[in-house]
């Protein structure tokens, strides 16, 4: 599965029955609940990581990732937006491009 794959299962869910599908469920909640889950996720793959947990914290990045994607999905980004910008970013150092924000 790639991560376009994931957000095209999340974008059909945003019309299913959220008795059917948690991510139905979790979009149904609205935007910022969709946030509050993609910062609790963020939250345990930090503790993971400093933990050193490796299967923890792959679990961890899996759902930081979905719940990620859910957020954008609540507030109609298009994932392609985000590797536009990531692509963006690839012709310059890091270092210029933070200077830049």
């Amino acid at each position: 599965m790639t991560l376009n794959d994931l957000y095209a299962t999340i974008l059909s869910r945003k019309s299913s029955d959220p008795d059917s599908s948690w991510t139905a469920q979790l979009l149904a909640k609205g935007p910022e609940k969709c946030a509050e889950k993609f910062g609790e996720e963020a939250i345990e793959a930090i503790i993971e990581a400093v933990r050193d947990d490796k299967t923890a914290l792959t679990s961890e990045a899996a759902d930081v990732l979905y719940h990620l994607l859910v957020m954008l999905a609540a507030r109609d980004v298009p994932f392609t937006d985000v590797l536009d910008e990531l692509a963006r970013r690839q012709s310059q150092s890091g270092l210029t491009e933070k200077a830049n924000r």
